[in-house]
């Protein structure tokens, strides 16, 4: 069998790592006696894979990973095991069993929504003004880890609202797709906005159909 598993990433889990968060879903499985599948060969392991990659200090509301079970068990019984096996940091929102010739989970996402509070006082005019101007804006020029690249088309949604009390949220939609992927903090860079002064969470990523 292979389950679908959507769950959240909150709390002081925003600063787990993901092979920590892999290591963390592959011991709650096993203390909630769900039947495991393992790869092949001298180093067995575990057939689960996490959608992507959440950079650290990040929160989730739709975090994704794929596993393999030797069994077919009811999604129920799967969300039961697992109830007391996870920190209260992770809740499931969602099992579903998949179709085991479906491609790669990490081949399938195509983009991730994001919600950035800013936690510092900001003028609203000037970030709106900042947030069109890349908007009209045919290209962004970047440098990440010394390679150039243009993060313009890699931003497919940014937009921002402010509350009753004046604060503002920014929301943005960024490509995830391999080798084209958007990160927040880059978009923030480019708005004027130390990401040390937001706080990021990202809700939901996008599948190929």
């Amino acid at each position: 069998m292979r389950a679908r598993i959507t769950f959240t990433k909150q709390g002081a889990l925003r600063y787990t790592g993901h092979l920590d968060l892999h290591r963390l879903w592959e011991r709650a499985m096993r203390r909630a006696d769900l039947p495991l599948s393992y790869s092949q060969g001298f180093h067995p392991q575990p057939k689960i894979s996490i959608a992507a990659a959440l950079p650290l200090g990040f929160s989730s509301l739709g975090e994704v990973l794929d596993v393999r079970f030797n069994e077919e068990l009811a999604t129920q019984e799967i969300i039961a095991r697992l109830a007391g096996s996870l920190p209260k940091d992770i809740q499931i929102t969602q099992v579903e069993s998949v179709d085991e010739r479906a491609p790669a989970l990490q081949t399938q996402v195509l983009s991730a929504e994001y919600q950035v509070h800013l936690t510092e006082p900001v003028t609203g005019s000037l970030l709106k003004r900042a947030i069109e101007e890349i908007k009209s804006s045919t290209t962004l020029p970047r440098e990440r880890r010394g390679k150039f690249y243009d993060l313009r088309p890699l931003i497919e949604l940014l937009d921002m609202e402010t509350d009753a009390n004046g604060k503002h949220c920014i929301f943005m939609t960024l490509a995830a797709r391999e080798g084209a992927t958007g990160r927040p903090e880059e978009v923030l860079n480019t708005l004027g906005i130390e990401p040390e002064y937001t706080r990021v969470e990202r809700t939901r990523l996008i599948f190929q159909e």
